[in-house]
């Protein structure tokens, strides 16, 4: 029997139960289906997570002094100082995209009728490209602002809409920090929220660090922030880091120097074993339509005993009857992970039209494991049935009733 004939006779049969054949290829075409859109919800939940992560800031390495029960004297000549920024920028030289860091003090401000506490911050001209924010409007804190310790400000977003309606609005406005008087030049957000778990929250405020110097007592950076040039070498610069910085303090003195690198190793180990389990329960709905193709055919052959005792009395051969039902199970299993496919495919495609925030990939990895996987399912539970139909004896298969 040739192949084309074998599907000939494959698709007829196959035909004349239509709403069998439905239901039983319809758990391939969930397994396939759900094959696709695990390996897909997986590769943009991970790029997502990824993504979100690194855009807190590329390459960056961040640290500050870790407090003990040192005598307050001791401790406050242990604090990252401007002088160790210098250092590590002079040090590490072309190796480095910028370098920074960051003071922190509070003001109580009248917002809305009511005083509250608002976090003032101090920072250079490096600070918004190494935390990777996003001007909404005005301008950022150039070298001049820093050198020339001009008492300019930015609010973020939150801030400047409480305070002046708009971030338009904003800029030029006239805002009283420690009884100082600081011109508004600039509105800015977080390109990725941080939820208030970085030194920036809702209602922040940023001025130069070389003016916030003189309202704090103690001369504390925290943190140090330091862009590396590239993602390879963030690993040997943290060590870099941290060593420059304790050589510029006191034996003894300990110092946290932390990189993005950890949480985004963590961030693929997490999607790696979510992209595990929902594979495996997708590989446990298959492997559910393969007993169901195996049921199928097993009723089939039972029923269809006189055919097949009629075929082998008229000369077909076993290998042909094997043949026969081995190629109806396959056709089951693929025409049903066909469709699973197409649908599969169709609903990342189908999101893009909705948004251009979250890029969708379509994994051809997963449609081509998907499409084996039908034609395993399709022989390995196939081969039982198509085998006890070709071990059928023609004489007692003739007198099946």
């Amino acid at each position: 029997m040739f192949i084309g004939e074998s599907l000939k006779l494959s698709v007829e049969a196959l035909r004349a139960n239509k709403v069998r054949t439905f239901l039983t290829s319809l758990g391939l075409v969930i397994g396939n289906a759900s094959v696709i859109l695990v390996v897909t919800i997986s590769v943009t939940g991970r790029d997502y997570i990824l993504d979100q992560i690194r855009a807190i800031g590329s390459n960056i390495i961040y640290g500050s002094y870790q407090t003990g029960s040192n005598e307050e004297a001791t401790a406050a000549a242990d604090f990252v100082k401007l002088s160790d920024i210098s250092a590590v920028r002079q040090q590490l030289g072309s190796r480095i995209v910028a370098a920074t860091g960051v003071m922190t003090t509070f003001d109580s401000m009248l917002i809305e009728g009511k005083e509250k506490d608002v976090k003032i911050i101090g920072s250079d001209d490096q600070y918004a490209s190494v935390r990777n924010l996003k001007l909404l409007a005005g301008r950022f804190l150039d070298q001049n602002d820093v050198l020339l310790r001009q008492k300019v400000a930015l609010l973020t977003e939150k801030l400047a809409i409480r305070l002046y309606g708009s971030q338009p609005s904003a800029i030029g406005q006239t805002i009283r920090i420690h009884q100082l008087e600081f011109t508004v030049v600039g509105t800015f957000k977080e390109r990725t929220e941080s939820f208030g778990l970085s030194e920036l929250s809702a209602e922040t405020i940023l001025i130069p660090i070389t003016v916030i110097r003189y309202f704090s007592p103690i001369e504390r950076i925290d943190p140090i922030y330091v862009q590396a040039r590239t993602a390879e070498d963030v690993g040997p610069l943290t060590i870099a880091v941290r060593q420059i910085i304790e050589n510029r303090h006191r034996p003894g003195a300990r110092y946290d120097i932390e990189n993005l690198s950890s949480i985004l190793d963590a961030a693929k180990r997490i999607a790696l074993v979510l992209s595990i389990v929902l594979l495996l329960v997708s590989a446990i709905a298959l492997v559910i339509s393969g007993i169901g193709i195996m049921n199928i055919m097993l009723v089939t052959v039972t029923e269809r005993t006189r055919e097949i005792g009629l075929r082998m009395a008229v000369g077909a051969s076993r290998r042909e009857v094997l043949q026969q039902f081995l190629t109806e199970a396959v056709l089951i299993s693929v025409s049903g992970g066909a469709v699973g496919i197409l649908i599969g495919i169709s609903v990342p495609l189908t999101i893009r039209f909705f948004t251009d925030q979250i890029r969708v990939p379509i994994s051809i990895i997963s449609v081509v494991v998907a499409f084996l996987l039908s034609v395993l399912v399709g022989v390995a539970f196939g081969l039982l049935p198509a085998s006890r139909a070709s071990r059928l004896n023609p004489t007692e298969a003739l007198r099946y009733e």
